[in-house]
């Protein structure tokens, strides 16, 4: 992509699939681990925020070097007005995966992006429509596929997304935990 060849484009993620995401769209780029960031957020922050709020407490985080060009993302599940972050365990997995079963929820990724002397902050949202579930299919998911790594305790991608995915409206990148198409738009209007 032309309009950021200008930049040493590092993605601050731990995700594989931030990764193979923004590899899919021919952005050269590097990784670069951060720990230690306090994945917290205020009590009062509006759930649809969220995300947006942590991936810009991960971007700000970072030591920005000359020529660099930062992306951050976090993403959130949320189900009514509860989020649903990673699984601490596979029993909250199973449990988690129990509660989206025949429901409705939002998926809403938060994406930074930072260079020398600007910072743009947006989110995405995605609904996604989820059948009904067993305890034995929920229970063989995490077991067979071990989603801690995975807001909401899935992956859309997985066997999970095969059989228990009904619907969505929006973006299927989104859910996958990097809204590209809207992340190549601001890229290209902004760097």
């Amino acid at each position: 992509m032309r309009f950021i060849e200008k930049y040493d484009v590092v993605l601050a993620s731990n995700s594989p699939r931030r990764r193979e995401l923004l590899a899919d769209m021919d952005v050269d780029f590097r990784v670069e681990v951060m720990g230690g960031i306090r994945e917290e957020y205020p009590a009062a922050l509006p759930v649809e925020q969220i995300a947006e709020y942590i991936s810009h407490l991960k971007a700000a985080a970072y030591e920005l070097k000359r020529g660099e060009l930062l992306i951050t993302a976090d993403t959130v599940v949320v189900l009514g007005n509860e989020v649903l972050g990673k699984p601490h365990d596979e029993a909250q997995a199973a449990e988690m995966l129990r509660k989206l079963s025949g429901n409705t929820h939002k998926v809403i990724t938060g994406v930074t992006v930072r260079a020398e002397g600007k910072t743009v902050s947006f989110s995405d949202e995605t609904e996604v429509d989820f059948a009904v579930l067993s305890d034995e299919e929920a229970e063989y998911y995490v077991g067979k596929y071990k989603p801690l790594d995975k807001a909401g305790a899935y992956g859309i991608q997985e066997w999970i997304g095969c059989v228990g995915i009904k619907g969505i409206r929006g973006s299927f990148y989104n859910v996958m935990g990097l809204p590209v198409q809207k992340l190549y738009e601001v890229l290209k209007r902004e760097f």
